[in-house]
């Protein structure tokens, strides 16, 4: 398959202000520590992990709407931190997001077809009618009606925003989006359509996704492959079957026994974890997990993982992994 987005070393850290009047900080909130993985041309490469594990601020470092601290984004063989301001704009054409809140993203003084236009504004693509032909046709591509468009945001539902905001993020056709919890804020009816709406678009649009979930049977529909994140670093990654059949992570494995029985009759152990999520502004040595993990050894205390493959694209970030 062909590599459409390589992330190699990638860092953010955010300083911190010290309390103490005109003394420079040499603290830093470490919210992205490391990260590399690869997104294949047409797959949907799932991200998952606890809250506050780096994946919003990730996705953000990508599209670069942050800046990173260290590393490099690969898109199409073209490093986008090192690319000057005028030909990163071009190439966000090709990048684009679909947020977590489908209302917050939405500027609410601005009607429908004016927030979808406005990427091909800003780019300067096309005239009026050209633009409004562009609306009409995607509100239709997303199910909504074209009279849509003279609406405001607060006038349509929670599921109907969503569609508005994926018609927004293909206006300039893009190869890579990244999804953001396009369906946490949504009731579970309401997220099946969506799902099914962006599953379908992929096909239609040749789309590449990066989707991030919380939630672990939205992630095992929608993703070829998935990634998880603890404390700013990738810690497994590989299909959803591999990893759901044989996690090696300790932290998969703990996090994928939530998943709810799919029989009454199956036989499945909760692993609990014991202790809280240490505070990424001075996480531990070694492993970040090893204060959590049941099996830790003294390695893990103080060496830092490598990835270890396993079975061809299954790759662990654990010292007894082998």
């Amino acid at each position: 398959m062909e590599t459409l987005l390589e992330v190699n070393g990638l860092k953010k850290h955010f300083p911190v202000s010290n309390p103490i009047p005109f003394k420079k900080s040499t603290q830093s909130v470490k919210a992205v520590d490391g990260v590399n993985f690869d997104v294949y041309q047409g797959e949907t490469l799932g991200i998952v992990g606890e809250s506050g594990c780096g994946k919003s601020t990730m996705a953000r470092l990508v599209n670069q709407l942050i800046k990173p601290t260290d590393g490099s984004v690969i898109f199409k063989k073209q490093n986008l931190i090192d690319m000057p301001a005028e030909k990163l704009r071009q190439m966000r054409q090709k990048i684009q997001m679909v947020f977590q809140d489908p209302y917050a993203s939405l500027d609410p003084r601005l009607k429908v077809g004016e927030l979808i236009a406005e990427p091909l504004v800003i780019h300067q693509i096309g005239d009026r009618t050209s633009q409004k032909q562009r609306v009409e046709e995607l509100l239709e591509i997303v199910g909504l009606n074209k009279r849509y468009a003279d609406r405001y945001p607060h006038e349509f539902s929670g599921g109907q925003r969503q569609r508005i905001n994926i018609a927004r993020a293909l206006t300039l056709n893009p190869e890579l989006v990244i999804c953001d919890e396009p369906v946490s804020a949504l009731d579970v009816s309401v997220q099946a359509q969506v799902i099914n709406l962006l599953n379908k678009l992929q096909q239609d649009f040749k789309l590449t996704y990066i989707f991030i979930s919380h939630d672990l049977n939205v992630v095992r529909y929608m993703c070829d492959r998935i990634a998880v994140m603890y404390l700013g670093r990738i810690v497994e990654i590989g299909t959803f079957e591999e990893i759901y059949a044989n996690p090696q992570h300790p932290y998969t494995k703990a996090l994928f026994s939530a998943i709810p029985k799919e029989s009454p009759f199956e036989e499945k152990e909760r692993i609990i974890l014991k202790g809280t999520v240490p505070s990424p502004l001075n996480p531990p040595s070694g492993c970040h997990f090893h204060e959590r993990c049941p099996v830790a050894i003294d390695i893990c205390k103080t060496k830092e993982p490598k990835m270890i493959t396993k079975e061809k694209i299954h790759q662990t970030s654990c010292h007894l992994a082998d």
